[in-house]
This record gives structure tokens, sequence and C-alpha cells, in this order.
């Protein structure tokens, strides 16, 4: 059995598309999936299945999600394994050490292009500093994510994918409840 942890795009944002963490843990294990678990109210979870992976298990959950819990959102599932390479390949491991909560490890749906990365290059205009690797892209936003020029708009519409964000803190915290 494999360990996957699931994030979910833009829910329980300032009241956009509520969903209730316990909600979201019965309804893993109602699709069989078992030792389900949920991190923050951001979307969060870790859970054990045996069946589909990778992006057969991503659409399975989207697609189980709007209809069971009326939920239209998209789901990002690494195994343990990609997790853990997404903690090794962190390009910023000073600032990783020395302010966690502004380094974001944005996860991609389709991998980019090196001609679309260029085109995110280009967009920055204020301080942050991006570097891609695999289907992630780490940034670091010195003056905080919220006062960011650097939307998650932005990026989506230079990488041409859909995307979700996750601070190095809680990348930590899923690694650790996953029992890596």
């Amino acid at each position: 059995m494999s360990v996957n942890i699931a994030l979910l795009r833009g829910i329980n944002l300032a009241g956009h598309k509520p969903v209730n963490m316990a909600d979201l843990r019965n309804f893993l294990t109602e699709l069989g999936f078992v030792e389900a678990q949920s991190l923050l109210q951001s979307g969060n979870l870790v859970f054990r299945n045996e069946g589909p992976t990778g992006a057969e298990l991503e659409h399975l959950l989207e697609a189980e999600a709007a209809k069971r819990l009326n939920l239209n959102t998209d789901f990002f599932v690494r195994t343990t394994e990609e997790w853990k390479r997404i903690i090794g390949r962190n390009p910023f491991h000073e600032q990783a050490e020395r302010d966690p909560s502004h380094l974001l490890v944005m996860f991609l749906k389709n991998r980019h292009s090196a001609k679309n990365l260029e085109a995110l290059q280009v967009a920055i205009k204020g301080p942050e500093i991006v570097r891609a690797v695999g289907s992630a892209v780490y940034i670091i936003y010195p003056n905080g994510i919220g006062k960011s020029r650097l939307t998650n708009a932005v990026i989506e519409s230079k990488l041409v994918t859909r995307s979700t964000g996750r601070n190095w803190n809680t990348v930590l915290k899923l690694a650790t409840l996953a029992g890596i």
C-alpha cells in the first residue's frame, strides 16, 4: 500500500470553496482509501491506497469530489518518493532554514517548458526569485506572498498549467504526517 499526499487547489480561502476537513477525510474513506489524515484547513491530505496513482488518481479524486461533495477543484497528488525528491531538490536551502514561511513550492499539473519558465522569469516585477525543478517551482517571496504581484494567476498563465502552492513549513509538516 502506498502513501500519497494530496493538495487541493484554492479551498477554504476567504470563504471560497468551503469544505470541512472531516468531510474530506470521510470522502477518502468512502472511496476505499485508508488512514486518511488532514493538515490545516487548506486542503492537505495524506492517505494510503493500493489503487490508481498519478494523473489517474487525481482525475478520480476530482470527479468523485465533484459528485459526492459538490466540490470542483484540482487535486495534486504526490507519492512519498516524489515528496522526498521535492524536499531534496529545494534550491533554496539557506532560505528554507532562515525564513521558511517566505519560501513557496508550487506544485504543477503538467511539466513546464523552458520557454514558459523564461516567460515567468520575465514577468517578475519584484524581488521574488524563482527556480523550477521537475514538476515543482520554488519561489522566494522576500516581502511576503500576500504583497507580491507574482500571483498564482500570473504563474499559471506563464507556465500554461494549473498549480497550487504550499509554504516550506507546510511541505515539511506534510512530510512528517506521511512518515517521511
